[in-house]
């Protein structure tokens, strides 16, 4: 009953701490308030479950995250029903934390939880809470000062995993590191086939993957990464799957048909369509109505391919973080638009920023314009961009002065393509504007 009655205080401690927060604009409070409801009562998220009538849904994995707990949430509320879910990507405990405790009614039901989770924090999440559904969009090389190798990651989401017995796991079955998690209960999502009407032109992936077994992977398609059809000699290879997507891409959107119905997705890149093609898989799965309406009107979150507008000019932004996830963004970057690439080294981007020589800044090469680049390792893109030949750089390291530089001095469209910190204080930033 004590305990009970400490969730209580929790929560109107929460939204009076997040009302004076809001007020004053000391903090964004994604982290803090989560931090104090916790030392409040440390079995928040044991209360918590009991705030959700139907289903308990996390989504995990390195790229996509929050863009697909995002797509999840807007087909299930926009159909009807109460959910509650951490939309502005804080996925640790803490932030998960203070994203329930401000929006949790212990008197009215959600019908839904969608909560996007850090790799490495699922199991912490899943000690304290319950979990119907667990998405996993993808597994690649990311922040190796805190997870080294990929495998490291895999290990956390299984450790997580082993927690819940029952959580049915839907998986992306065209990863085949992501395809070997266990569980009793697994769904698989997958591409059969990919159009391209966007002028891209597509070059095949010739790195070599590694089966579990530790031989080399053969593939009957190959799509980027290491996703695709593959099998081993070990007898691994791509499962069963139940929800089959054919991806058409164009310029700006996609359509996804899964057995028999299209769905417009009002997103750009095939690392969107794939994020698009998981939640709408577990949509289906959940029996949600009018998905193919309900997808038409999603808005991104800020920085994950949204469009706003700077000083008069259409602005794209787009979130880059690790090697694989960087290189979808960059087949996407137009080259007569301002590029404008920030990046820190904050915890929370990564302190080892090793990724961006692996990453393929060569496609920037022929930019028309110069390339600004900013953020606490502005010196070390420039010095990587000269590498790839782009010809006119300019180095500003301070943000603000940058963005104010990029949006005087603009002939046309801008990109942007920030790191996970210098999107935080561009989300704080008045210079941009909707659409």
């Amino acid at each position: 009953m004590f305990n009970r009655l400490k969730f209580y205080i929790s929560l109107v401690f929460a939204r009076l701490a997040y009302t004076f927060l809001k007020i004053t604009k000391l903090s964004s409070g994604t982290a803090f308030i989560g931090y104090l409801v916790l030392k409040i009562c440390p079995d928040f998220l044991v209360f918590a479950n009991e705030c959700i009538s139907k289903r308990k849904i996390n989504v995990t994995g390195t790229n996509g995250k929050t863009t697909t707990s995002g797509l999840i949430s807007h087909l299930i509320k926009n159909s009807g029903h109460r959910i509650v879910n951490n939309a502005l990507g804080a996925n640790m405990l803490t932030g998960i934390v203070n994203a329930l405790s401000i929006t949790l009614n212990p008197f009215i039901k959600a019908e839904y939880s969608i909560i996007e989770t850090d790799e490495a924090y699922l199991e912490k999440v899943y000690e304290k809470a319950d979990g119907d559904y667990l998405l996993v969009t993808n597994l690649f090389t990311d922040q190796s000062d805190r997870y080294g190798e990929v495998s490291v990651t895999k290990k956390l989401i299984q450790n997580g995993i082993d927690e819940k017995e029952n959580v049915t796991l839907l998986l992306n079955a065209d990863d085949p590191i992501v395809a070997g998690l266990q569980a009793k209960n697994r769904v698989y999502f997958g591409v059969d086939e990919i159009i391209y009407k966007n002028g891209q032109e597509h070059r095949l992936p010739n790195e070599d993957v590694n089966c579990p077994c530790g031989e080399i992977l053969s593939y009957s398609k190959k799509f980027y990464a290491q996703m695709g059809h593959y099998k081993c000699q070990c007898g691994y290879k791509r499962p069963s799957v139940k929800y089959n997507g054919k991806i058409t891409l164009f310029n700006e959107h996609s359509e996804i048909e899964i057995n028999g119905a299209v769905y417009y997705v009002p997103l750009i890149g095939l690392f969107n369509a794939y994020n698009a093609l998981g939640a709408i898989s577990l949509a289906l799965e959940l029996g949600i109505e009018n998905i193919e309406q309900n997808l038409k009107t999603f808005k991104v979150a800020f920085g994950r391919s949204e469009t706003k507008i700077l000083n008069g000019h259409r602005t794209l932004i787009q979130l880059i973080k690790n090697t694989v996830g960087a290189n979808e963004v960059l087949k996407s970057v137009d080259l007569n638009s301002n590029i404008l690439i920030m990046i820190n080294d904050e915890y929370a981007d990564g302190r080892d920023v090793s990724w961006f020589w692996d990453t393929e800044f060569e496609r920037l090469k022929d930019a028309k314009n110069e390339i600004v680049v900013s953020g606490s390792r502005a010196n070390d893109i420039a010095l990587r961009l000269k590498y790839a030949d782009c010809k006119d750089i300019k180095i500003i390291p301070n943000v603000t002065e940058a963005i104010d530089y990029t949006g005087r001095r603009a002939d046309g469209n801008i990109t942007i393509l920030p790191s996970y910190t210098v999107l935080l204080t561009l989300d704080k930033m008045k210079n941009f504007k909707k659409i």
